[in-house]
């Protein structure tokens, strides 16, 4: 008996465009379930070795919600590669001068760390406020 085994491929992926409004959300929560879109695992066609996965635009990304005393002991680190060059950020002064960044940064550290997961965090769109430039693309509500 010969059992013959489906490969996605490439060209047949169908990509859809979700929108999430982000106001309320908690952060955490929220990132775990947007990776699992981005990555296709929520198709009948997810392959591990293949982007599957849809389109996703975070909206309100200013308005999320941290549980307990994140807002000022999490942190964030850079380095300009010059010495002394470290800096380090709390999450309530990123969620001022880049609420944007907070949520990318969250995705970005749930998805594959290799060309494949910086290709699905490229369909990761997120704005600070209420509007986005994707109407076109005629974007699904997705209730989290």
């Amino acid at each position: 008996m010969r059992i013959n085994t489906y490969v996605t491929k490439p060209a047949e992926i169908q990509r859809d465009w979700w929108v999430v409004d982000a106001k309320g959300l908690t952060l955490g929560r929220l990132a775990s379930q947007i990776a699992v879109i981005l990555k296709g695992k929520h198709k009948p066609q997810y392959a591990p070795n293949v982007d599957a996965g849809d389109y996703v635009i975070v909206i309100n990304a200013d308005r999320i919600h941290v549980t307990g005393k994140k807002l000022t002991d999490k942190m964030y680190y850079r380095h300009s590669m010059y010495p002394g060059g470290f800096k380090e950020t709390t999450l309530r002064v990123m969620l001022q001068k880049h609420p944007e960044r907070v949520i990318q940064l969250a995705v970005r550290g749930m998805l594959p760390k290799n060309a494949l997961g910086r290709q699905m965090l490229s369909k990761l769109k997120v704005y600070a406020g209420e509007t986005h430039p994707h109407q076109a693309q005629r974007p699904k509500k997705l209730e989290l």
